[in-house]
């Protein structure tokens, strides 16, 4: 039986960016092994996937005395376990777990990106973050973006040889269950929890944003253009579910002072009930900075929930400007106030441009689908 070690940073990735993925691979004649820092998730993700885990201290942040460590940590668990495959996700899992494989000799080593922090920072941080991907794919022996926009931009920033690179399927890492998130499944005391919990009325109207509530998911644009839009719509609400990040790209002061004093501004610290939120919603407004392949769109458009997004690697991997939503440039308030405006005054073409959709996600990134992508990639490569 081979063994497949996948890693990442903490276990909220594996938590909520690959659920299923692993007991799907032991189901399917492999020996599973997880690895990530301590976490919340952990207990679920053990109880979920029925894969053994082992703790390994990696941080999100650059810290160098930890990362050795981790590092020779890492080394001591591929001599002891010898696996077939080192599959690796997200930056510093991705750096540490490809430069311990490649040390211990194991012959497969895969990483998959699913973003790149480098796309929204400047100078130092910049050509660090660059230099870290370069390592990191210099070490691996295969590179998995997970949207070909993604692969567009890693060829055209020159960091790895090309043929490395491969997108699995159409993109994604992990897909998305349509039974899941789909209206037809709803839990009716749910939904009652959801309407709750934002006071929902039909006189309103409301956009939803769901992720981390940091800079470069574009929430400070996000909610100065709200603000304006309220001027002329009164009744319109902002939902914002997610977490606030207090170390990595936080949001300034008076932006979280605006999301918890304004009253039209609804937050919700992240929950499992999302796709409640989103059958609440009149539209989904996503302006992050960068991505690799969002899920959240995926689940949105599954739930045939209008879009409104930025122009950026993943996004448009996912959203065809007005044939399956509205798109917008980077950053440009103007234009998120206009294309909001035109969804929020003629809403039937955005709902059309949402069935289709949401027909094209049914078709393309069912979870099943992809993980069969995945396994049919691992075996060829075991071969």
């Amino acid at each position: 039986m081979p063994k497949l070690i996948r890693i990442t940073t903490v276990p909220m990735a594996l938590r909520y960016l690959l659920p299923g993925q692993m007991r799907f691979m032991a189901a399917n004649g492999y020996d599973v092994l997880m690895i990530s820092a301590d976490g919340k998730e952990l207990n679920d993700v053990i109880k979920n996937e029925g894969c053994r885990h082992i703790i390994v201290p990696m941080t999100r942040r650059i810290t160098p005395f930890r990362d050795l460590q981790c590092l020779f940590q890492l080394i001591r668990i591929f001599r002891k376990e010898k696996p077939d495959i080192v599959h690796t996700h997200t930056p510093k899992a991705g750096l540490l777990g490809m430069l311990a494989a490649k040390y211990c000799g194991v012959k497969l080593r895969i990483h998959t990106v699913a973003g790149l922090p480098m796309m929204v920072e400047k100078g130092f941080k910049y050509r660090l973050l660059k230099l870290i991907e370069k390592k990191t794919y210099a070490a691996a022996n295969h590179i998995w973006p997970n949207s070909n926009s993604l692969l567009q931009f890693i060829t055209k920033q020159q960091l790895t040889n090309p043929q490395k690179l491969q997108v699995i399927g159409k993109g994604s890492t992990n897909g998305i269950d349509v039974n899941f998130f789909n209206r037809a499944t709803l839990d009716e005391q749910l939904a009652i929890r959801a309407k709750t919990s934002i006071n929902y009325s039909t006189q309103n109207k409301y956009l939803l944003f769901v992720g981390r509530l940091v800079a470069d998911k574009g929430i400070v644009e996000l909610l100065q253009i709200f603000l304006r839009l309220q001027k002329q719509h009164h009744s319109l609400k902002l939902i914002l579910v997610g977490e606030y990040e207090t170390k990595l790209d936080p949001l300034p002061a008076a932006t979280i002072k605006e999301i918890e004093t304004n009253p039209a501004v609804i937050h919700i610290n992240w929950t499992n009930d999302v796709k409640y939120y989103m059958s609440l919603a009149d539209h989904f407004v996503f302006p992050s900075h960068r991505e690799g392949f969002p899920n959240v769109l995926l689940q949105a458009g599954a739930m045939e929930l209008p879009i409104i997004c930025s122009r950026i690697a993943g996004n448009v991997d996912i959203v065809t400007h007005e044939e399956t939503g509205l798109i917008f440039d980077t950053g440009n308030e103007q234009q998120i106030q206009e294309l909001v405006e035109q969804a929020l005054n003629d809403p039937e073409p955005v709902n059309a441009m949402a069935k289709k959709l949401k027909q094209a996600i049914y078709e393309d990134y069912r979870r099943e689908n992809i993980w069969q992508n995945i396994l049919e990639a691992y075996k060829s490569l075991v071969n």
